[in-house]
């Protein structure tokens, strides 16, 4: 895969089709749960522990099972997955391969959430080991009172496109709520204490 367009996909409620209930499968269910996806596991094994919600279709991989999915995620054998990457592109459906990232759609990133923040890294599939390094340096940065800044600063964005009409002084407070120095008060003071601060701003 060379370059690659950055994208982050709303999978919620999407009809999402995991092939193979392993390990590795079962890490990409965990993730799209978490983002409300609609997953749907093809392994023919019976015995697998997935979450209730989750529908288990317990037979051998078949094209038909792509219906109606948003994206597919092949991590089953190596062969089942080439034939899973050959049918999804057949269907015009994107599909992530998880024994040959280049032969997908697109590849997964190491991921750091801090509530409606995301930041993502990418190596291309040359080195997912340094991708995930690097995600778990990037957690320590930003913790989880950077969740918490983000998510006042949504309120109060709301706060200034209500109550501010000119354009300028709206994009001078926007831009001040978003300076470092609040996220240091936050981590120190409180989330209260800091939305009172920005709200007297306005």
């Amino acid at each position: 895969m060379s370059a690659v367009f950055p994208v982050l996909l709303d999978l919620t409620d999407r009809r999402t089709v995991v092939i193979g209930g392993g390990a590795v499968g079962a890490r990409k269910v965990s993730a799209l749960l978490a983002v409300g996806a609609a997953v749907c596991v093809v392994d023919p094994r019976g015995a697998l522990t997935l979450p209730p919600e989750v529908v288990h279709i317990g037979e051998a991989y078949r094209a038909e099972h792509l219906e109606g999915a948003a994206v597919a995620f092949a991590c089953a054998t190596p062969e089942v997955n080439a034939q899973v990457v050959v049918d999804a592109k057949k269907r015009g459906v994107w599909v992530n391969a998880a024994s040959s990232p280049h032969e997908g759609d697109f590849t997964l990133p190491a991921v750091v959430r801090r509530g409606e923040f995301t930041l993502a890294v990418n190596t291309g599939g040359a080195s997912p080991a340094l991708a995930r390094r690097v995600r778990e340096r990037l957690e320590a940065e930003y913790d989880a009172a950077f969740g918490e800044w983000v998510r006042v600063l949504a309120e109060l964005r709301a706060e200034v496109l209500a109550r501010v009409p000119d354009e300028a002084r709206r994009r001078e407070l926007l831009d001040g709520f978003a300076d470092w120095s609040w996220l240091e008060r936050l981590r120190t003071e409180g989330v209260g204490p800091v939305r009172e601060a920005m709200l007297a701003r306005l």
